[in-house]
């Protein structure tokens, strides 16, 4: 079976699909390629993601229709919307937002290169204020039956203009009401991934948290203290066998604008059991905000300055 990036979809510029006419590729992910394409009936330009039926076995199919039903029951200002569901002869495909801006993924890997030493860290107070944000469309989701299962940087998304974080990519999202609850299947991002997912136990909105918790230590620190490793899944068993040992390293540690009571945020984010986690996005949020009004000031006050990320 070819992969994604094998096949070309130079054809289909120019087509209409649903409302939309497809104009040029934007991106490729594990199973789908995103286009940005106008839609005619609104008259605005919008991101089209579509998904070949060459690539499709029983769970992508399933996975990509929860992706686009799970994100379109939500509406949060910090939740990419979709507009339109459909299927083709050729592929699936759906219709959302298009966002002006860059993945955080890639803002921490240019972050990484700055000429600069004292601009290869996220201000305190900005990493809190994504994540502020971040958390709060979480809480939205997991109270409406909604887990993401992918977390990571590269799913949240930060409009140029404003700043403003925007989660996508629901693709493997699990919906709680819906026939699948206790599916025994693994997917995700590795690093991210919570213990739960690797070892096929019940996941909740807590596996969320842990994915959250990396992303956000990776944010104050941009290299993750992780021991070496050869494959994914080197680090997927490491995960098991080190549980709350796998990061080797404290953020206050790795950044001298952190205090210590940072690192017991993170730490219980991250926590290998889910018990031993915040119970709930809404519960790491007040921490965070706890961790604002007592420190970020005294800390970040050089850079008083709002950051312009992209």
């Amino acid at each position: 079976m070819a992969s994604i990036d094998e096949l070309t979809f130079d054809h289909l510029i120019g087509q209409e699909i649903g409302t939309a006419v497809l104009l040029k590729e934007l991106a490729r992910g594990g199973m789908a390629v995103i286009f940005t394409g106008y839609q005619k009936t609104l008259k605005r330009p919008i991101a089209v993601k579509i998904l070949p039926k060459s690539l499709l076995a029983h769970s992508s199919a399933e996975l990509f229709h929860q992706e686009a039903e799970s994100a379109a029951i939500i509406s949060h200002p910090n939740i990419i919307p979709i507009y339109e569901f459909g299927e083709t002869e050729d592929f699936l495909f759906f219709t959302m937002q298009l966002v002006r801006g860059l993945p955080l993924s890639r803002i921490i890997e240019r972050m990484k290169r700055h000429i600069l030493p004292s601009r290869r860290l996220f201000r305190t107070a900005e990493a809190i204020r994504i994540f502020i944000s971040v958390l709060d469309a979480m809480d939205y989701a997991h109270r409406q039956g909604i887990i993401h299962r992918d977390i990571k940087p590269a799913n949240i998304l930060i409009e140029t203009l404003t700043n403003r974080p925007l989660i996508t990519d629901f693709g493997i999202a699990k919906v709680l009401r819906g026939p699948y609850v206790n599916a025994p299947k693994i997917t995700g991002t590795p690093i991210y991934m919570a213990p739960e997912q690797i070892t096929g136990d019940p996941v909740d909105g807590r596996a969320d948290i842990y994915s959250l918790g990396v992303t956000l230590f990776e944010l104050l620190v941009t290299n993750l203290p992780l021991p070496s490793y050869d494959t994914a899944m080197d680090l997927l068993k490491m995960k098991i066998v080190l549980k709350d040992e796998m990061f080797q390293n404290k953020p206050s540690a790795m950044n001298p604008l952190i205090v210590p009571e940072m690192d017991a945020i993170v730490s219980r984010a991250i926590a290998y059991d889910p018990e031993n986690r915040y119970a709930s996005c809404r519960e790491f949020m007040k921490s965070l905000q706890n961790y604002q009004e007592r420190f970020v000031e005294k800390h970040d006050e050089h850079h008083a300055e709002r950051t312009c990320l992209i």
